[in-house]
């Protein structure tokens, strides 16, 4: 087996290094997943699928037993703020002098990696560079950082919202999600309707929908989006059922009356609509009779197939060029 994304290609030819290892943030990759101890991720289908091949798999939010022997590699993520966390957060888990790996792509900023190192007092070398990814090496410091809080609170739609670094959008409110919050009086469900938020991010739908009065599940496969919805719901004195899932791979039969979503497209650097599709073609099996799908996508996204394949019809409630939001009913109305 060989591995199949850059980050493990280049891991790969350092295989001696790492017989065991503990991936901390990994993509999904067979050669990572067969190699591995451990696994830590906030990626709900990252940690489903090394829990499938029978690896641990913990979130940052469990409690953490480390193995001063184990091999740590640090996968940076594209985004500085989660990636600087990360960082952090590993040097707070490990005692003082404990060796680890940070791994890369040099597009998602790996480069930067040595700077940050130096700036909380620690060396770095670089071992390896290759498929336009870059390996260093380090030791976590004699002294660990701080705890900083890295959860930010800003207000929006008249309401406190929570989020955190690697929460999409994350501190501000983005164009799609509001363009969906405006034609909300179109598609707006009824007191007491369930509702089922897909990708619930900081939780700004959940909780503008609960504050209605409807029945709230709110679903991410982040574990910081999960945990940034239910602080966003407590902040603001509000109810809902907040669950990591993987698409809908932790509703098993639950169905609702709306479901509500502005999908990803997104994987790291890569496009990727397989999530955003899955969300589409398999609505119908957890909508009630007559219930609707709405979601916000970016115009230029090949939703309007999937939407017709799936519910046989679907009406554009707005479109601003750059964005659109569509209706579909699970018995095909319009």
């Amino acid at each position: 087996m060989q591995a199949q994304t850059p980050v493990g290609q280049l891991l790969e030819r350092h295989a001696e290094a790492y017989p065991s290892p503990c991936w901390v943030a990994p993509p999904v990759d067979a050669w990572l997943q067969a190699r591995a101890k451990a696994v830590i991720s906030a990626d709900h289908a990252v940690l489903n699928s090394f829990r499938a091949a029978g690896k641990s798999g913990l979130t940052p939010f469990d409690s953490l037993a480390v193995d001063e022997a184990g091999q740590w590699v640090l996968f940076w993520p594209k985004a500085l703020q989660l990636g600087q966390w990360w960082l952090e957060w590993l040097c707070r888990q490990l005692p003082p002098g404990t060796p680890f790996t940070v791994v890369g792509e040099n597009q998602g900023g790996i480069k930067r990696v040595p700077k940050l190192l130096e700036a909380m007092g620690m060396e770095s070398e670089k071992i390896d560079s290759a498929r336009r990814c870059s390996l260093f090496v380090t030791r976590s410091p004699q002294t660990g950082p701080q705890a900083a809080d890295e959860w930010i609170r800003f207000s929006a739609n008249g309401l406190v919202l929570e989020s955190h670094p690697g929460v999409f959008g994350h501190g501000k409110l983005d164009e799609g999600t509001q363009l969906l919050l405006d034609t909300l009086p179109r598609w707006q469900p009824t007191q007491r309707s369930r509702v089922l938020d897909m990708g619930c991010g900081d939780g700004i739908l959940a909780a503008t929908l609960a504050r209605q009065g409807c029945g709230i599940t709110a679903v991410d496969v982040n574990h910081f989006a999960v945990e940034a919805t239910r602080r966003t719901l407590a902040a603001n004195g509000l109810q809902g059922d907040v669950l990591a899932s993987d698409v809908y791979s932790a509703l098993h039969e639950r169905r609702f009356d709306t479901i509500v979503s502005n999908p990803p497209f997104h994987q790291e650097r890569s496009i990727d609509y397989g999530p955003a599709a899955r969300l589409i073609r398999q609505a119908p099996q957890y909508l009630s009779r007559g219930g609707r799908l709405v979601i916000v996508a970016n115009a230029f996204l090949p939703y309007p197939q999937v939407l017709e394949e799936t519910f046989g019809g679907f009406e554009t409630l707005a479109d601003n060029r750059r964005f659109r939001v569509y209706q579909a009913f699970a018995d095909g109305a319009v």
